[in-house]
């Protein structure tokens, strides 16, 4: 049995296990559900607990989305110094972090210091990603677009050896899928076209956190990450074809996993 296949095993098998938690920090006025869907998607990989601290506009809003999920709240619009600590004390009950999604009018000092500081393995996503190439990496999973890249380009020249000096991974979401780790590049190989809808980012985000939570190293969980998400989207897309969005692919995910 191959690496990957052996961690999928162990992910499908949680009889008796500590799954972790995870939490998320993201969303704003503009897109308060992103942080709700990179949740679900944890919950759907089998995290025990996930908690979304988010903007005080937006806390009704994801909290709304699932009786699952645990939200709370900082006192602000959007991510700033303010919410550097709450953020902080979070990451210390989690198991794994997610930063990003839906992060738009964050402060970039505030970001960049949060990640900085958390021990916690940490995924890094959309908006937090330029803020956060100046933190400490050595933890992290960043999980771009590709349109979202350009500013590791321009710093480092490739992701190659972006990751090889800062020993970050990168999960490059676009047509095909890629993980970036240790100057190596490994391209995913399930999918389809339907991939592009709005929110699988975000339950990318989720998926990748879930498994470092549950004790994955970092880039088994990038490779992991992406194969389940893109098997989700293969068995959404044979039900609803172009229709799928991101809800069908979250609800597919235990299938995946089987």
């Amino acid at each position: 049995m191959g690496r990957l296949q052996q961690t999928l095993s162990n992910v499908s098998d949680d009889t008796g296990r500590d799954n972790g938690c995870v939490g998320i920090v993201g969303g704003s006025v503009a897109y308060p559900n992103q942080p709700a869907l990179a949740g679900r998607a944890a919950l759907r990989t089998g995290s025990d607990h996930v908690r979304a601290v988010v903007p005080e506009p937006i806390y009704e809003v994801v909290a709304g989305h699932s009786p699952n999920l645990l939200v709370d709240r900082y006192g602000h619009d959007a991510f700033s110094d303010g919410a550097i600590e709450r953020t902080l004390e979070m990451a210390e009950w989690a198991d794994a972090v997610v930063i990003g999604p839906g992060l738009v009018d964050a402060d970039p000092d505030a970001v960049r210091e949060a990640v900085d500081r958390m021990e916690t393995p940490t995924v890094v996503d959309a908006l937090a990603i330029e803020p956060a190439l100046e933190a400490d990496l050595s933890n992290v999973i960043l999980t771009p677009s590709d349109s979202e890249d350009d500013p590791i380009y321009e710093a480092y020249g490739s992701l190659e050896a972006f990751s090889e000096e800062t020993g970050a991974v990168v999960t490059l979401t676009g047509g095909v899928d890629e993980i970036v780790a240790a100057g190596e590049r490994i391209k995913n190989e399930t999918g389809t076209s339907a991939m592009t809808v709005a929110g699988t980012g975000d339950t990318m985000a989720g998926i990748t956190a879930s498994l470092l939570g549950q004790g994955t190293d970092r880039r088994e969980a990038a490779e992991l990450g992406a194969w389940i998400l893109g098997k989700t989207g293969e068995l959404a897309t044979a039900e609803y074809g172009p229709g799928v969005v991101a809800t069908d692919v979250i609800e597919r995910i235990p299938k995946a996993i089987r």
